[in-house]
């Protein structure tokens, strides 16, 4: 499967900045943004605008064509089939006991979307509260877990789903007695600074 074409922008940027040794304050510096708005963009919390594109891509002393030469839109079809197989591990956050695995990102009405599968082990917990430019929604796969949105508590079992504005602040934490397994998806807006 081809990773949607702002992923690997995101992941892009992060792969420079650390095989130039740059730091993420040092990149936020160059670019004339902050050191949070970095971190959204290479964990994939937010989408940068195309100038604050242009200044961290800059920033890190590329060229455009360049920058974009390995990049590619991916597939284009109106039938996607996602096996097992096809889903990538990566690292969101440093919290324990927390898995995601990206099942696709693509475009919906030229917003992107990103659909994950989250396990979270057994007594995991998210010390931080996030804030993501997105509009999320989860479904319970298996196992009970308990969001916290704007300091309101809500409890997931098998089954029930949430949808939310990700810009309130949130936390998760798996409250069952077994590891839970929820569907993520994160359909996000463009963010400008």
């Amino acid at each position: 499967m081809q990773e949607n074409f702002l992923i690997q922008i995101s992941s892009k940027i992060k792969e420079k900045r650390l095989a130039k040794n740059i730091t993420i304050q040092e990149l936020a510096n160059k670019a004339r943004v902050s050191k949070g708005l970095i971190s959204q963009i290479e964990n994939n919390r937010t989408i940068p605008s195309l100038p604050v594109l242009m200044n961290i891509v800059d920033s890190l002393d590329f060229d455009m064509t360049e920058f974009f030469s390995s990049i590619s839109s991916g597939n284009h079809s109106k039938v996607i089939i996602i096996r097992p197989n096809d889903q990538q591990l990566f690292k969101k956050e440093a919290a324990r006991g927390f898995f995601y695995r990206r099942i696709m990102t693509l475009n919906l009405n030229c917003n992107p979307a990103d659909f994950i599968l989250l396990e979270l082990k057994k007594g995991a917990r998210r010390k931080q509260t996030v804030h993501t430019d997105a509009m999320e929604f989860k479904y319970m796969i298996r196992g009970t877990v308990e969001y916290t949105i704007e300091n309101e508590k809500y409890i997931l079992h098998e089954g029930d789903s949430l949808f939310f504005d990700g810009s309130m602040g949130h936390t998760l934490a798996n409250t069952g007695s077994v590891d839970a397994m929820i569907l993520v998806v994160y359909c996000f807006s463009v963010k400008n600074s």
